[in-house]
């Protein structure tokens, strides 16, 4: 399962929230931490660099925010950040450096990573998304089971109980998911991976792979 932890997946130089992962093997171990993190961490910003928007939202001053856009807090928007027309950040949302939200996107208790895109229509809840990070258009993550039960994540003829009801995506840095795929509740993506579009993905896909659909994924040639 090695994998799945959290030094395989992020450069956790690459956002401004590394130290909600200290102390924690799995990445999904984090999500019922991030809004106490958000509002400890806003109250530590620059107030050179960020501006608190109300008591729960800093954003930096070299972000761009559409006026159309709605952001609840807890949260934190990052430097150079844009936030597009009509985006809904719902709150105990961070969205790291550089990084875009698109059109139409709505996110949820969710760590974005420096650079990651969800530029078009995408739903991003209960997950994190490492660098570079990018959700074609359409593309979702799925949080709640059908049958509402405690989220597992399946691996290798293993499962791994994670002991929570909403758990979205765990995607690695540089990761890229095609148009309109749906990332099923517990699935991981390993770093430098990529999903074909129209994709239902669930469990673990490993780092430098290529999913074409559940029972044919394959490793990249170098």
């Amino acid at each position: 399962m090695e994998g799945l932890k959290i030094r395989h997946l992020y450069d956790l130089n690459e956002t401004i929230a590394k130290d909600l992962f200290e102390g924690i093997t799995y990445p999904w171990e984090a999500l019922p931490k991030i809004g106490a993190f958000i509002m400890q961490l806003g109250e530590s910003l620059d107030p050179n660099e960020y501006e608190k928007i109300d008591d729960s939202v800093w954003v930096a001053k070299t972000a761009k925010i559409a006026k159309s856009a709605c952001i609840n807090g807890p949260a934190i928007i990052g430097k150079d950040a844009e936030v597009r027309h009509c985006a809904f950040i719902r709150g105990n949302a961070i969205v790291g450096e550089g990084a875009v939200v698109g059109n139409s996107t709505e996110l949820k208790n969710v760590v974005l990573f420096n650079k990651v895109q969800v530029p078009h229509y995408n739903y991003v809840g209960d997950s994190i998304l490492g660098y570079k990070a990018h959700m074609g258009a359409g593309s979702i993550t799925s949080n709640v089971k059908s049958d509402k039960k405690l989220v597992t994540i399946k691996s290798v003829g293993k499962t791994i109980e994670t002991g929570l009801k909403k758990f979205g995506a765990m995607l690695g840095d540089r990761v890229e998911i095609g148009c309109n795929s749906v990332l099923n509740p517990g699935t991981v993506v390993g770093r430098d991976s990529n999903v074909y579009p129209l994709s239902s993905v669930r469990g673990y896909v490993s780092e430098n792979s290529i999913f074409k659909k559940q029972e044919d994924i394959v490793k990249k040639e170098d």
